[in-house]
């Protein structure tokens, strides 16, 4: 049994609470669960950007939006543990000694974020090197890491593989504001490159997308690691 951590984006997940995917990733996530040690960080998606926003307007500090954000990803975190109901430990991880103590039952763990200034992909990035996990999988809107924004940029180049070093070329740039979207942030850049820990960067808006990665290994995305050993499938 391998151990696997998600980074499962809020804007995937819950773009919108009328718009949550959490219904359609429950038996995704379980057929995973059925065959591997599963750890979920989830994201705050919009609802946490929409909390922050007011929260700006109010003249509120990013410190203390950063902690109406890490409520929302666990209030999302809630929901999807409530509708895995007994495949989860039945309360959201709050810290990773929690996550590592929840596991020792044998269910998926869930957790949100933990400290402001740190986003939900560092949190993710921190466990699976606490966990000693097998392969770190970042869940996003797009098919993997590019060089530019594909959104905005047409001409942009996705790369099929990259190397730790390459990957903190390209995030180097990343701003570290309360609820910033974007593929991968630095410090998760760098603990990834620390740990050795290969990470995998996919499309999660459909999220058979991430049970075929990982149990069969064809998928669309971005692998980072210095092994040439491909992670996937396990």
């Amino acid at each position: 049994m391998k151990t696997v951590v998600i980074s499962l984006g809020g804007s995937i997940l819950i773009p919108t609470l009328e718009k949550n995917k959490i219904e359609e990733y429950v038996p995704v996530l379980q057929e995973i669960a059925a065959r591997h040690r599963l750890f979920v960080v989830v994201g705050g998606g919009g609802e946490a950007r929409r909390y922050i926003e007011v929260a700006r307007r109010l003249g509120i500090d990013e410190g203390t939006s950063d902690e109406i954000g890490i409520l929302i990803t666990r209030l999302n975190a809630t929901l999807l543990v409530s509708a895995l109901r007994d495949m989860a430990y039945p309360k959201v991880a709050e810290s990773h000694a929690e996550a590592k103590k929840f596991a020792e039952a044998g269910k998926i763990v869930v957790m949100g974020g933990i400290t402001p200034g740190q986003t939900t992909d560092a949190v993710a990035a921190v466990l699976a090197e606490r966990v000693r996990a097998d392969v770190f999988i970042n869940v996003t809107s797009v098919d993997g890491i590019y060089s530019a924004d594909p959104k905005k940029v047409k001409t942009a180049t996705r790369y099929a593989t990259l190397t730790p070093t390459q990957l903190l070329e390209i995030v180097g740039g990343t701003a570290l504001t309360a609820g910033s979207n974007t593929v991968l942030d630095i410090v998760a850049a760098r603990v990834v490159e620390r740990s050795h820990i290969p990470l995998v960067v996919l499309d999660g808006t459909k999220p058979k997308n991430l049970s075929s990665a990982i149990l069969t290994g064809k998928f669309t995305g971005t692998i980072v690691s210095e092994k040439k050993k491909k992670p996937l499938p396990l």
